[in-house]
């Protein structure tokens, strides 16, 4: 029997012949970021920087502890906490919201308590694996999928639940739908208005719950960078939304947004809230300071620069589409989305070939993705620029065309 030790080690050698071991990297100086989820380079930005330090200076007193010293429940929680979740609230049209550690930690405590006893939950299949941790713990008696971003599926789906289950046909069981408005490997929305649609028509009686992980489209979508839901105005027929500040907020933590009963009832269910501290007092000013630019106007430049540059990039990226080998690379995007994938059968070959000219990208593997649909995961921010993007294109083109001299040698010999 081989000691614990031996196992681990035998477990990450089985990762490291299959190419799937994790390691820890950090980005060479002066490179450019074209992975990170900073997309609005608020992480940055000398305005957030100097807003920030001058908020923590003028709230921050001889009696202002700096750490929150517990849980919320326990000693963590303060007035300034409180006003900061009725603030967010207010600017995402919320009736309340909870503040969490994480989007991981909103997720898993979300999903983990919310459905009761013989509950369904219909997930899209490429939703967040803190979605799926959730779901692992949680009391619900169905977790089913559905084909992604599809209507007509969930609906198929639903249809089937009520017909192996009279009791969802008669609002005694409920039935939670899971989606992420903006996905973070593909870069896609979701269908939210044909969701809501089938959601209503399946399940007129109220036992249908939309659920919506908002993390990659906060800052980004939406008046003002309020997201995707607040962009369809459809937040009142939404029952939970989560929205994250660690991405295009520069900041770290994520609030929950639903009505005030269910804030309670997370108060007093959700695990990754009740036993864990509390944000530390210099991140709450992090998050109100994001915020307060977002409700300014301040980030709305940055938006519109992030898109431009979207544009741009999907421009060149047609172009090299049309002058290389599509069984080499294929380039997929959606509208207005700062994410892109390039997908090719090497991918960890393109990303270190890029990463050689100084830019930061990264190579997606299964299980993160569905294998099969292994890519170089692009992320643009509104810090980037046009030079910077021919730079990157450059690289692609440049790695694509050895790839194919490669190819056409070895298949002389």
């Amino acid at each position: 029997m081989p000691s614990l030790l031996e196992s681990f080690h035998q477990a990450l050698e089985k990762r490291e012949a299959k190419s799937s071991r994790r390691r820890l990297t950090l980005p060479p100086p002066g490179a450019v970021d074209f992975s990170s989820n900073d997309f609005l380079s608020l992480s940055t930005s000398p305005l957030l920087r100097t807003r920030y330090l001058q908020a923590l200076n003028s709230r921050t007193t001889d009696n202002q502890p700096l750490a929150s010293g517990g849980s919320r429940l326990l000693d963590g929680n303060s007035a300034y906490a409180e006003e900061l979740e009725r603030f967010i609230a207010a600017f995402h049209d919320a009736p309340c919201g909870l503040l969490f550690n994480s989007g991981f930690d909103a997720n898993v405590g979300v999903f983990s308590c919310v459905p009761q006893p013989g509950d369904v939950i219909v997930y899209d299949e490429m939703i967040h694996a803190s979605v799926h941790e959730g779901m692992r713990l949680s009391r619900a008696g169905k977790r089913v999928s559905f084909r992604h971003n599809s209507a007509a599926a969930l609906r198929e789906v639903l249809a089937s639940q009520m017909a192996e289950d009279p009791l969802i046909a008669d609002a005694k069981r409920n039935v939670f739908v899971a989606v992420e408005s903006l996905y973070s490997m593909d870069g896609d929305t979701a269908p939210l208005r044909e969701i809501l649609d089938v959601i209503h028509s399946l399940l007129p009686r109220g036992n249908g719950y939309l659920i919506v992980d908002e993390a990659h489209a906060t800052g980004v979508f939406g008046p003002r960078g309020a997201g995707i839901v607040q962009e369809l105005g459809v937040q009142k027929q939404v029952f939970i939304r989560t929205h994250t500040f660690g991405k295009a907020l520069a900041s770290h933590g994520a609030i929950v947004l639903c009505c005030p009963l269910t804030r309670e009832y997370l108060i007093n269910y959700a695990r990754t809230l009740i036993y864990t501290t509390a944000m530390a007092y210099p991140s709450l000013v992090a998050v109100r300071t994001s915020y307060e630019l977002m409700q300014e106007g301040k980030t709305d430049s940055l938006r519109e620069n992030l898109q431009s540059l979207i544009a741009y990039l999907r421009t060149r990226c047609d172009e090299l589409q049309a002058a290389i080998d599509p069984s080499l690379l294929q380039v997929d995007h959606h509208d207005h989305s700062p994410i892109f994938s390039l997908r090719t059968p090497s991918p960890r070959d393109l990303a270190s070939h890029c990463q050689r000219r100084g830019l930061v990208v990264r190579a997606i593997m299964a299980p993160t993705v569905p294998r099969g649909r292994e890519r170089v995961r692009v992320c643009l921010h509104a810090g980037n620029t046009q030079a910077e993007i021919d730079e990157l294109v450059d690289a692609i083109r440049q790695w694509a065309r050895q790839k194919q001299s490669a190819g056409l040698n070895k298949s002389k010999l």
